[in-house]
């Protein structure tokens, strides 16, 4: 289900204000959230975030590409190592 659009969307308010007061100082820093489920505003624009992805802050700069995406699409929490390899190697019949 989508978020109502009679609402704004949603964006954790800590990671908000940090990024308000970044703006207003016109400073550049890496900006530390466990917020997966907020959604790019065009005021994160030219920001790093570094998102927690269950076990590591993943730093990603943000683009205008990636305005109205959420921060956790861009944050795998999985690596897919490879399929097991089969030891027989004759054919079967």
């Amino acid at each position: 289900m989508i978020r109502a659009l009679k609402k704004n969307p949603f964006v954790a308010d800590h990671l908000l204000r940090k990024i308000d007061k970044l703006n207003k100082k016109a400073e550049k820093e890496i900006i530390v959230t466990w917020s997966r489920a907020s959604t790019i505003i065009p005021t994160m624009i030219g920001h790093t975030i570094a998102i927690h992805n269950g076990k590591e802050h993943v730093p990603i700069y943000i683009t205008d590409y990636m305005v109205g995406h959420k921060l956790g699409e861009f944050v795998p929490t999985l690596n897919f190592r490879e399929h097991t390899k089969k030891k027989d190697n004759r054919s079967r019949r």
